[in-house]
Parts: C-alpha cells; sequence; structure tokens
C-alpha cells in the first residue's frame, strides 16, 4: 500500500497493481461450450507443460501463470487479442478478490477475538488468552460444529467490493485503486467491474 494527495491535500490509502497486458487465451461461445465468457492469461510461465503449451499456442502466445474466466462479456473479444488497463476508467468502482496472507496456526484471541477468561482479571495468573469452556459435561458429550476455537487462520479467497478506482497509469499498465486489497505483495488477484 502506499499514499496520495487529493487536489484538496486529503491523503489517501491506495493500492497499486499492475493489470495487463491480459492476452485473451481463449473464447467460449454458446454454441460450442453453452455459455459466452473469455479466458484471460496473465504473467508467461517459465517451465511449461505440453497441455499448457498447446491452449495457448492456439492464441498465439506462451503459457500463462495466471489464467482467469469472465462470463458473460458484452464485449467482442478475438483469439490472441490484448486487454490493457485502458478498460478501467478513473472514478468507476470495481472489485477485487485475492488470496488473504496465510498466518498460521493462531489462538481464539486473534483468530476469532475473544477477550481472554475473565478479561485478564479474577486472577488467571497463566490463563490470560485461553478459550474458556467449550461445552457441557457427560451430555451432549461432544463439542458442538462450528466452534470458534484455535485453528489455521488466513489464506482463503477474500473479495473485496466497491473500491473506487484513483488513477489509471496507461503507458505502464497500473491501476491505483483506494484502500487495500487481500493478499501479499506481488501476489495475484482479479480485477473485476
Amino acid at each position: 500500500m502506499t499514499s496520495i494527495f487529493d487536489e484538496n491535500g486529503k491523503n489517501i490509502p491506495c493500492t497499486v497493481i499492475e493489470a495487463g497486458p491480459c492476452l485473451v487465451t481463449q473464447v467460449r461461445t454458446k454454441e460450442v461450450d453453452g455459455y459466452e465468457a473469455i479466458q484471460l492469461g496473465f504473467d508467461d510461465k517459465k517451465t511449461v507443460n505440453k497441455a499448457a503449451e498447446g491452449h495457448a499456442k492456439k492464441a498465439g502466445t506462451v503459457a500463462k501463470r495466471k489464467v482467469v474466466e469472465f462470463k458473460g462479456y458484452s464485449e467482442d473479444y478475438k483469439l490472441g487479442d490484448s486487454v490493457t488497463v485502458e478498460h478501467f476508467k478513473e472514478g468507476e468502482f470495481v472489485d477485487i478478490a485475492g488470496t488473504s496472507k496465510g498466518k498460521g496456526f493462531q489462538g481464539v484471541v486473534k483468530r476469532h477475538g475473544f477477550g481472554g477468561v475473565g478479561q485478564a482479571t479474577h486472577g488467571q495468573h497463566n490463563r490470560l488468552r485461553a478459550p474458556g469452556s467449550i461445552g457441557a459435561a457427560s451430555y451432549p458429550a461432544r463439542v458442538f460444529k462450528g466452534m470458534k476455537m484455535a485453528g489455521r487462520m488466513g489464506g482463503e479467497r477474500v473479495k473485496v467490493e466497491n473500491l473506487k478506482v484513483l488513477k489509471v497509469v496507461a503507458d505502464k499498465n497500473l491501476l491505483v485503486v483506494k484502500g487495500c486489497v487481500p493478499g501479499s505483495k506481488n501476489s495475484y488477484v482479479i480485477i473485476s467491474k
């Protein structure tokens, strides 16, 4: 993340995303596939298997590391066309999906926002971040499914909606959006209108 200043001098937190050029690697039609969509590929692969190489050869390009399909596309694109950041306009709102940062195995205080046993009072000298009671005694004699407990946190798909496009830098294929996007630096995200 970074920040930019608007015309009034207000500091706005934003994220800079390299958004293109993406190549059309496949065009799905109602007659052949049963639905309409386009498949976009981004970032060349270094090592390629034969299946990915053959799929990319149809579009006249090399295999791409990230391939995503967008359904219900209204614009006409042909195989091998390039989709650039000029597809977006300043001031419009976009949805961005990605994989959140993995945080590993975390306790209930960090994972679910628990306050700890007794909110750190009543003589709990070594149980400040414990979950407390997790169930009843001999009946039901089990822990109910969905109980908030410690476990792995992060590393899942997250979609952030309605982020405003602040700036489009067409010559460098950069998109500046207001706010934060899921994932770590240099991770892949999917931008949709």
